[in-house]
């Protein structure tokens, strides 16, 4: 990385760009200059408000986590749509709270972790307490809470430690 992307990021420039001459509707010289322009100082600005930046180690793990995800969500959409619809007969829906010890600390694994268990169906992140390193999930079909921390720790937690730690 230069020393220019450090400063400005050139992806959320050239996003900002872009949103600009959507909004105005033209292309003209005059719009890709000032779209330019800001673009860049916002981009800048905004550095300001991440000081931390994301160290990815094992970039390589990113898609086996995509994948994981999302056959997860594929599976949960299946899961709670059989809730929804009534197709689970015979025995009591009891949804609950999961006290998750986690060992995962950095905050743009949890932040990812975070998005990974709200976007998946039945599942909802509710807490995370910092100091004790616990998660809290609300979780819509909760069967054995064993078997959600094992879940979240083996098929998540594990490769985020890997991508971020």
């Amino acid at each position: 990385m230069t020393a220019a992307t450090r400063r400005v990021p050139p992806v959320l420039t050239a996003w900002l760009l872009l949103m600009w001459l959507f909004l105005n509707q033209t292309v003209s010289l005059g719009h890709l200059l000032l779209g330019a322009s800001l673009g860049i100082a916002l981009a800048g600005a905004s550095r300001a408000l991440r000081p931390l930046q994301p160290r990815i180690k094992q970039a390589y793990v990113v898609p086996v986590l995509f994948g994981v995800v999302l056959l997860d969500i594929i599976r949960s959409n299946v899961a709670v749509a059989g809730i929804v619809l009534g197709f689970v007969r015979g025995r009591q829906l009891r949804s609950g709270f999961v006290k998750i010890p986690l060992e995962l600390e950095d905050p743009h694994g949890l932040a990812v972790l975070a998005g990974i268990l709200t976007a998946t169906p039945g599942t909802v992140w509710v807490e995370h307490d910092s100091a004790t390193r616990t998660l809290t999930l609300h979780v819509l079909d909760l069967r054995d809470e064993g078997e959600w921390i094992e879940w979240v720790k083996s098929r998540y937690e594990r490769l985020l430690r890997r991508i971020f730690e």
